[in-house]
């Protein structure tokens, strides 16, 4: 069965994901949309993309296209998610999911309700090196899992009317690189009992940096930093109690890992990415669809949940307000 694929949103994210559906047996990119006719053609033309809608009804409403992948403003996914569903799209919204823990329970509800299979876009959790992270920590390779320490920070110089300080069109740092850094924690540890964060705002209100620490009630840990104003590293460690796993810079679309086992010579596993590295989270979607499921095992609904209901907390802590976007339909 070829799974049919339809975009909403031709921007810088979508232009680099695009090419990666040429990796996937069962998957098509057949239709893109935009509010712009013009931007929408133009990405159609360097894609290959056989059919253009201006505006978002229209793709939403095409019976030739099995998923949709959301790829506008953050604040714009909460709409076009629950339209999709209710006209019986598969979905898969790009990280982060939603501006809102009201917003995400409302969109997961809707696809359980309709049995319709929904995602989160992460990315990361797709890699083969984070795959076999995972599965090097279920073998229990360094023992009991302790504490998950990461970082990721861009030394963004963009203009002051530039998207990533707009609250209007989701920026701030927590929505554009802090969710990875909180995913990745929630993927090893699960959901915290303690939250703690502290940050600088922008002139505008939303987050250039902040500090978050996660606590368990077993007193497991992690160490979370994230920027707008500050290059950083780009690299997670996951503690043990009979050693560490590294991931090297930039963690969250990692080659490799480095196993630290106590007493032995680390461990190099080095496992590229196939294309730009979205090839697996398209696979994924396209195998479930196909199959008729509606959630993945590996990128769950419960898990978006429960990072979003982290990041709204940090949000307040900071004391930046999210804003969500108008349906625009």
């Amino acid at each position: 069965m070829t799974v049919k694929w339809g975009i909403i949103g031709p921007g810088r994210i979508a232009g680099k994901i695009a090419p990666d559906f040429g990796h996937v047996r069962d998957a098509e990119l057949v239709a893109v949309a935009s509010r712009s006719t013009e931007r929408a053609e133009a990405f159609a033309r360097s894609h290959g993309i056989g059919r253009v809608h201006t505006g978002y009804r229209s793709i939403i409403d095409d019976d030739g296209v099995d998923v949709l992948y959301i790829a506008t403003p953050h604040p714009q996914h909460r709409a076009l998610a629950l339209a999709a569903l209710e006209a019986g799209k598969a979905i898969m919204v790009e990280k982060a999911f939603t501006v809102s823990s009201v917003a995400t329970r409302e969109i997961a509800a809707a696809a359980r309700n309709r049995g319709v299979f929904a995602m989160e876009g992460m990315w990361t959790r797709f890699f083969p090196a984070v795959v076999r992270l995972r599965e090097l920590l279920a073998e229990g390779a360094i023992g009991e899992v302790r504490s998950v320490q990461a970082d990721l920070g861009v030394r963004n110089r963009s203009a002051v009317d530039d998207r990533f300080f707009s609250p209007q069109l989701g920026g701030g740092a927590l929505f554009d690189v802090g969710v990875y850094v909180i995913s990745f924690a929630q993927m090893i540890l699960g959901s915290p009992s303690v939250i703690a964060a502290s940050g600088a705002l922008a002139p505008s209100g939303v987050d250039l940096e902040e500090s978050i620490l996660l606590g368990w009630p077993d007193g497991r840990s992690a160490a979370l930093q994230v920027s707008l104003q500050c290059a950083m590293p780009g690299s997670a460690r996951v503690i043990g109690t009979e050693g560490w796993i590294e991931v090297p810079p930039r963690f969250h679309h990692p080659d490799r890992i480095v196993v630290h086992r106590f007493g032995a010579e680390p461990e190099e596993i080095v496992l590229p990415a196939t294309g730009a590295g979205f090839t697996h989270e398209i696979e994924e979607v396209t195998r479930r669809v196909a199959a008729g499921e509606t959630e993945s095992p590996v990128m769950p609904l419960a898990d978006t949940v429960a990072v979003q209901d982290v990041m709204a907390a940090v949000a307040d802590q900071v004391g930046m307000v999210p804003e969500e976007g108008p349906a625009m339909l």
